[in-house]
């Protein structure tokens, strides 16, 4: 089936509710990055603020626009997208087949267009022709299937390799033809893998991953010019760019891990949008100043804490759930996000229509807390620190560096967790240091906003499958990876609901991290930034940043 241009929503979920076309998923797909959503992720206001309506005289050529991050950009290839500063360099850079817009709706890019077998195993994609990478070559198919073969083998070690489950083979049919043919159905596979930024394949396999994540070469509007882990990404525009050259002809994004350096940058007009945003309170502030635009959109992952699951200590889930009923986490809402935000109760957002509804929940309750942990056999010492055979009940979290708005959190919850008799010491490390550790199970836990699955796509394999890359928590349970799999196997929403039920059930039950809140998500821009959508669903509207022009 030849598809349109756009694809809402209500049409993608019909679509894919048909039971011949089991190759689609019930939903579209989380349009942001699968992690530290903005990526992450409350519900939305009822009225977001508007983009000012577009000038008469039409866009305007020339300028630069800076954003604001909060953390170093560790890397910038497709393998490097789950943190949300980094996707916003990396999209801007290369180009997916499709993709999930700031509106909730499918998009093709690369592809002009895709047809889906009736079965669900055979996705044949084509390419727009004459399409530039940044070095002056034409993007093929066989750029496409290199893409796809080296991210989801194994042995790559790449973060999103579990994105490419069920596919089986990828052909290059003819120079704008490429087949991706299934070993079995994977109903999130258009916003999964297809979604997966195309690199130039003849020059990553010369110089290598390592090498590619530091001087890239993509199709996106943009192309690297500096990068500066710790200190900014900067991007010229692509003249040759395929959907036309963007307007504004500098993007930059720096590194501010502080929020209220990044509330002044903002006010002196020295930067034009945070990409992770401030403080509540500043947004509010400036939501209501005329020289901002404060989009607020519902997240779609989970503020929390990650547990290594792995640790003595941490291993046990009556641990675990005891640490939940200490956590007072509508105080944590109330008094450290200004109320902009709501428990969660389950790894999905209540925006999902597979949020599950009638989820065993944990109330700040601490005689609860200290009776489970009682009954685990750890018994309070002499310094008020529980232990167990030996083993203190003491572990140590480690926040990302500077990031002021989170930390807070971490120390209240070390005071709460003290209160029942878990020792919490709290240390400092840059972003890819804690996601490294926490992949590798060399770390204890942290605190961050990650995607368990969105308001679009239930699929939590990356994070929750114990092969998942994102797999912070170490865990590892057969049954949860059976229905993860399965899961991803079966297209009608009434039948595939059931999986999700049970994952989320399995999910507050072992209580693998620590779930705090689903936050509102308020993404700020200078009101000279012009060409914004109106009315936003998600926070992903920066990967339309080609499309924005500069007004003074």
């Amino acid at each position: 089936m030849k598809q349109k241009n756009s694809m809402t929503r209500r049409e993608f979920l019909r679509y894919s509710a048909l039971g011949s076309s089991a190759a689609l998923l019930v939903a579209c797909a989380p349009a942001a990055p699968a992690a530290e959503d903005a990526s992450s992720e409350a519900a939305p206001a009822e009225a977001p603020a508007e983009a000012p309506a577009a000038e008469m005289s039409g866009p305007k050529q020339g300028g630069a626009m800076t954003w604001m991050g909060h953390q170093e950009v560790a890397g910038l290839g497709p393998g490097d997208t789950g943190p949300t500063v980094h996707w916003a360099m990396i999209i801007n850079i290369h180009n997916p087949l499709v993709a999930v817009d700031e509106f909730n709706e499918m998009e093709k890019v690369l592809a002009q267009s895709f047809d889906v077998s009736a079965d669900g195993l055979t996705y044949t994609f084509k390419l727009h022709e004459g399409v530039m990478f940044h070095d002056g070559t034409e993007l093929t198919a066989n750029d496409v299937a290199y893409t796809y073969d080296y991210y989801r083998n194994p042995d790559n070690g790449a973060p999103i390799v579990g994105a490419f489950t069920g596919v089986g083979s990828v052909e290059a049919t003819d120079k704008y033809t490429v087949q991706v043919n299934m070993d079995e159905v994977n109903a999130a596979s258009l916003v999964s893998w297809a979604t997966t930024p195309i690199v130039h394949g003849a020059y990553h396999a010369d110089v290598g991953e390592d090498t590619y994540r530091t001087a890239p070469i993509g199709t996106g509007p943009y192309k690297l010019k500096e990068w500066r882990p710790a200190e900014f990404t900067e991007l010229v525009a692509f003249d040759d760019h395929f959907r036309g050259r963007p307007h504004i002809d500098v993007l930059r994004q720096d590194v501010v891990p502080e929020p209220s350096v990044r509330m002044i940058a903002l006010q002196t007009g020295e930067t034009d949008s945070a990409v992770w945003p401030l403080l509540v309170e500043d947004s509010l502030f400036l939501e209501s100043e005329p020289s901002f635009v404060v989009f607020r959109t519902l997240a779609n992952s989970i503020k929390h804490f990650p547990l290594n699951n792995s640790l003595p200590q941490l291993s046990e889930k009556q641990v675990r759930q005891a640490m939940m009923h200490a956590l007072d986490r509508q105080r944590i809402i109330d008094d450290l996000w200004n109320g902009a935000a709501q428990v969660s109760h389950s790894n999905l957002t209540p925006a999902s229509p597979y949020h599950h509804t009638d989820l065993k929940q944990y109330d700040f309750d601490p005689q609860e807390a200290m009776a489970l942990l009682d009954g685990a056999g750890w018994a309070v010492g002499d310094d008020g620190v529980r232990e167990k055979d030996g083993q203190k009940l003491s572990f140590t979290i480690t926040t990302i560096t500077g990031d002021q708005a989170r930390r807070p959190i971490a120390e209240l919850a070390q005071l709460m967790f003290r209160d029942v008799g878990i020792d919490v010491q709290l240390e400092e490390a840059p972003v890819a240091t804690i996601l490294q550790g926490m992949r590798e199970g060399t770390m204890d836990a942290s605190l961050y906003n990650w995607t368990y699955g969105s308001a679009i796509e239930p699929d939590p394999f990356s994070a929750l499958h114990s092969t998942g890359g994102n797999n912070f928590a170490q865990f590892n349970s057969s049954r949860m990876d059976e229905l993860i799999e399965n899961g991803l196997q079966v297209v009608p929403f009434e039948e595939r609901k059931p999986f999700y039920d049970e994952i989320q059930e399995i999910f507050v039950e072992e209580q693998p991290v620590l779930n705090l809140q689903f936050d509102e998500w308020m993404n700020v821009f200078n009101s000279r930034i012009k060409g914004l959508p109106e009315n936003p669903k998600n926070s992903s509207m920066y990967q339309q940043a080609y499309k924005w022009w500069i007004e003074e």
